[in-house]
């Protein structure tokens, strides 16, 4: 409670009290005990409030948040040059009232929700975009007062710059801004744009008529039930597309594996067949190489023939019966008693 509400109280009960006491003197009279000096007690009681009043009328406390228009019936143009600041002030009881705003932040909210806005009910913004589709737009709208356009925005507006001016100028600037863009645009690349280009317009708007934009706030882009129906069709469209996508890829690649896979079986088998062909190669160039060293032993020494025949039949055997009626496959040769070979012709 400030001095001038505390002047304001004051006066307030004095003038109770004088009632108070003209009351009783009226009672005791009627009973035959009138009030010593209650005329003198009145009178003083009434002249303290009449003061009071007088005080309390001229006295005017401005919070830090507010500035006060004076207006004046001394004034020519009916009000004051300057505006009261913060504090306690002084005006000519009676002849000036004031008349106080506030140059603190407030915030105006238009939306979709009926106890979320200013108003009751869906006062979201209606808009069509460039290519003709209905949007509902919620917004909020954060503004002050600009402390030295007080006495501007008082003779132009009064308090009805909210209503009158901040609502109406907002609404504009965000249905001429969703104009600007498809309804595709406006809520995805180029709704940062939308925004950018409200408070531009609002920017300069407010600030013809004395108040300072401090924010604008998008906050919801609702579609028409038409669209938004739309809109999830052609989402699910794209989603069974992209699973459609998602399944050829799946089996290109199960179809690449299986290339591979076969691939590399049959790179298995030729290598295989490499192999066993190599070794075969291989084995046949030994058998080759070891007949013609066994032609080349058979060349100077033919008895070496009938010893590996011998050998082969039974390694060690010095006495071989064989029947008498039956010619031999190979000359036997004349074994020595130790079972060596005869020498070698030319040796």
């Amino acid at each position: 409670m400030n001095v001038a509400q505390v002047v304001r109280l004051l006066a307030s009960l004095a003038w109770l009290a004088a009632i108070a006491v003209i009351f009783i003197s009226v009672m005791r009279a009627g009973r035959g005990q009138p009030l010593r000096r209650a005329g003198t007690v009145v009178l003083t009681i009434v002249g303290i409030a009449i003061l009071l009043t007088i005080v309390g009328a001229g006295l005017v406390f401005i919070q830090p948040e507010e500035r006060g228009v004076v207006v004046s019936a001394f004034a020519e143009k009916g009000y004051r040059d300057q505006v009261l600041l913060p504090g306690l002030n002084w005006v000519v009881p009676f002849a000036e009232t004031v008349v106080v705003y506030p140059i603190s932040r407030q915030t105006y909210t238009m939306s979709i929700a009926p106890e979320e806005g200013q108003i009751s009910g869906d006062d979201s913004v209606e808009a069509r975009t460039s290519d003709g589709q209905k949007v509902l737009i919620d917004a909020s709208v954060i503004y002050s007062i600009d402390p030295d356009q007080v006495i501007n925005v008082h003779i132009a507006w009064q308090n009805r710059y909210t209503d009158e001016m901040i609502r109406p100028l907002t609404r504009g600037a965000m249905r001429d801004g969703a104009a600007q863009y498809g309804v595709e645009e406006i809520v995805t690349s180029q709704r940062l744009e939308l925004v950018e280009g409200i408070v531009d317009t609002l920017d300069g708007q407010f600030a013809a008529n004395g108040i300072v934009l401090v924010d604008f706030i998008l906050r919801n882009i609702a579609f028409s039930d038409e669209y938004a129906a739309s809109v999830e069709q052609k989402q699910i469209a794209e989603q069974l597309a992209q699973q459609a996508v998602f399944v050829v890829q799946q089996r290109k690649q199960e179809a690449e594996q299986a290339r591979q896979t076969a691939q590399g079986r049959a790179d298995a088998l030729v290598i295989d067949a490499e192999g066993k062909a190599k070794a075969n190669l291989i084995e046949a160039e030994a058998q080759a190489k070891a007949l013609e060293l066994l032609g080349a032993a058979l060349r100077t020494n033919p008895a070496l023939l009938n010893y590996e025949y011998i050998q082969r039949i039974a390694p060690g055997i010095q006495v071989m019966l064989v029947p008498n009626d039956n010619p031999y496959l190979l000359p036997l040769p004349t074994l020595t008693p130790g079972g060596s070979l005869p020498p070698a012709s030319g040796e």
